[in-house]
């Protein structure tokens, strides 16, 4: 790309001053041409999320693609209803007038996307984007270099960058960007690098949405079915190698039932990856040595009761149980994102309440009971982005669930059409009519206007 990261972005002004942009006829004649786009590209992405990460191409499918593909179908099928102007009610005391919301879009946006389900994390909120009406510049992340490169790749042969860009590039590439004075930022990452970015945002008074992690925790009662559990504590656990910011990221089990929930989810490694994953097509890898020896530094935080084997050169770290961890050990107070799952035993839903506030408030929690009071209890007392009984990680998929964290786990929410507006400008519009005026509302007030309006305002 020839042009500076600036020249780039005023292109994008100058395109956006056109309003072709706003056009819904517009909008959805380029998400057709997005679909498109990922339809052509499918098996270079495929190939990519494999050199990257290891993934499977049917992990691939479900995890990235396929979602992309959904989003984008559903938007097209939604947008002109979504973009309609939506009336509100008139007030009593102007009886003539009319009151509207319309959405707007913002502008120039900015969206940053992660490393770990890098064509998923960059197509979701770009939807959104496109649907609301803006130009976007994408920053896709450097540490998954060969999907990144065929994001680019993709971008620049279907968009103009005009309207949509693709900077490619290290942190270097993204303070350039976080430099310019975009009108919306979306970033999906760590906390971290979240907090640089919403300075940065400051700076400009730029409106953003943080989508970040956490540590969710996974609390399971006794009133369940141990196997059932354990198949889906295993599933959520471990696709992506545990490189998923809604993973259950540790086990909070009752006393009682910990014993036989541990067995069930060696079975169910077992079961899922055979006896040495290393060789399973479905077992992605972690994504760089920095990641690689941060996680195995966590193994000898405890015990480990299933896995641990790890291969440097393969960057592999087998799914991994662990106990007796201290509690104030980095594994149970820094978000995992890998493979290892603590295991932590209570006896009153209290204490697993209590372990769970001592923490950030999460971006997802799971909650295993059929139980539907210590369901609500548990709801009642916590806080976290979502919540999912009795099963993991689902609640990304239906697209009416607002999705996005709270606190240290990020703010603003996406997906479906809660990401059309996240990306739009929520714009007030109220005609008065010309016919008729009160000549009550102006100076000076008697004493009955004034109780008409006390009467009326209740």
């Amino acid at each position: 790309m020839s042009s500076s990261i600036g020249e780039i972005v005023e292109r994008q002004r100058d395109f956006f001053r056109t309003n072709k942009a706003k056009d819904v006829g517009f909008r959805i004649e380029k998400l057709k041409r997005l679909e498109s786009a990922i339809l052509a590209y499918e098996k270079r992405i495929s190939e990519a999320l494999h050199r990257d990460l290891h993934r499977s191409e049917t992990e691939g499918y479900i995890t990235e693609i396929g979602l992309a593909l959904n989003e984008i179908s559903y938007a097209i099928k939604h947008l002109s209803s979504w973009a309609k102007p939506k009336k509100v009610r008139k007030p009593l005391i102007f009886p003539f007038s009319k009151s509207l919301v319309i959405h707007e879009p913002y502008g120039v946006v900015l969206i940053i996307a992660p490393w770990n389900y890098p064509l998923h994390l960059t197509m979701l909120p770009l939807v959104g984007a496109i649907a609301a009406g803006n130009c976007v510049a994408i920053k896709p992340s450097e540490m998954s270099p060969n999907t990144s490169k065929v994001i680019h790749d993709m971008i620049e042969e279907y968009f103009e960058d005009s309207y949509i860009a693709c900077f490619q590039g290290n942190a270097e590439v993204a303070q350039q960007l976080l430099d310019q004075e975009f009108d919306f930022i979306f970033f999906t990452g760590g906390t971290s690098i979240g907090r640089i970015v919403m300075k940065a945002a400051a700076e400009h008074l730029t409106p953003l949405t943080l989508e970040l992690g956490g540590k969710s925790p996974c609390i399971v009662d006794k009133n369940i079915d141990v196997e059932k559990t354990a198949s889906r504590i295993v599933w959520g656990k471990f696709i992506n190698a545990g490189q998923t910011c809604i993973a259950p990221d540790y086990l909070l089990a009752y006393g009682e039932i910990k014993e036989s929930l541990v067995n069930a989810l060696k079975r169910k490694i077992l079961k899922f990856y055979g006896s040495d994953p290393k060789q399973s097509k479905d077992y992605c890898r972690i994504i760089n040595k920095k990641h690689f020896d941060r996680l195995s530094a966590y193994l000898n935080e405890g015990d480990v009761v299933f896995g641990g084997e790890t291969d440097s050169e393969e960057l592999y770290i087998s799914p991994t149980l662990i106990e007796n961890v201290p509690i104030k050990a980095k594994v149970m107070r820094e978000e995992i994102f890998g493979p290892i799952i603590p295991i932590v035993e209570y006896s009153k839903i209290s204490e697993a309440i209590s372990f769970v506030n001592s923490l950030p408030k999460p971006l997802a929690m799971y909650i295993f009971s059929n139980d539907k009071k210590i369901q609500q209890k548990i709801i009642r007392e916590t806080s976290s982005g979502g919540v999912c009984i009795n099963d993991t990680m689902i609640q990304l998929y239906p697209k009416e669930l607002p999705f996005g964290g709270v606190g240290d786990s990020g703010f603003g929410r996406y997906h479906g059409k809660i990401s059309f507006e996240s990306f739009s400008n929520k714009r007030s519009i109220m005609r008065q009519s010309v016919l008729f005026d009160l000549k009550s509302r102006y100076p000076p007030f008697s004493e009955k206007i004034l109780k008409i309006v006390k009467k009326v305002l209740k």
